[in-house]
């Protein structure tokens, strides 16, 4: 039986179904249209990674990647994801071993809480796949949407730059 909303006064709205590849694994399943992809991540599956911030799109915790582009997750419905690849914080290491991306953020100590670091690692990669960030100036700005609120931006750029050759790279292989 499908969860009724409330404001269909009673009559309740079937559920969908939504197939997608969720960090390289085929699901389908039955998600209401009014679902965010964040709840259905967080709450429905089980990935906690993605963080739930302020729940508007604007402090970046949420982001994932959707065929490769960065999304706020608390803007999309899960349903608008149909037939999509989505990539989470879970999905971007291969086993053990870590993306290029998450392992220039350890390395260069690029978190203080972590709360953010999800988001930021999300959109850095993305950023990268997007091709468009030249330079430290276009890094920050094509960041602006990750919102650290403990002020790890310096190391966080490090990061991004270190291994932006590195994510190419691993981007590439990964078309293969």
């Amino acid at each position: 039986m499908s969860a009724r909303h409330p404001c269909t006064g009673g009559g309740g709205i079937a559920a969908r179904p939504v197939t997608l590849e969720l960090n390289g694994q085929h699901r389908s399943l039955d998600v209401e249209p009014w679902t965010t992809l964040l709840d259905l991540l967080r709450e429905r599956l089980g990935l906690t990674g993605t963080k739930k911030g302020c729940d508007h799109g604007q402090c970046g915790a949420c982001t994932v990647l959707v065929d490769g582009k960065r999304i706020n997750a608390c803007l999309a419905l899960a349903v608008m994801c149909d037939g999509k690849r989505v990539t989470t914080i879970e999905g971007l290491a291969r086993g053990d071993q870590l993306h290029p991306m998450q392992a220039a953020f350890v390395s260069h100590d690029a978190f203080q809480c972590g709360y953010c670091t999800p988001g930021q690692i999300c959109s850095a990669v993305g950023l990268v796949a997007e091709g468009r960030a030249q330079g430290r100036d276009d890094i920050r700005e094509q960041m602006s949407g990750n919102i650290c609120r403990c002020g790890a931006y310096p190391n966080i750029l490090a990061a991004i730059e270190e291994a932006a050759p590195q994510t190419r790279a691993w981007l590439e292989e990964g078309e293969r």
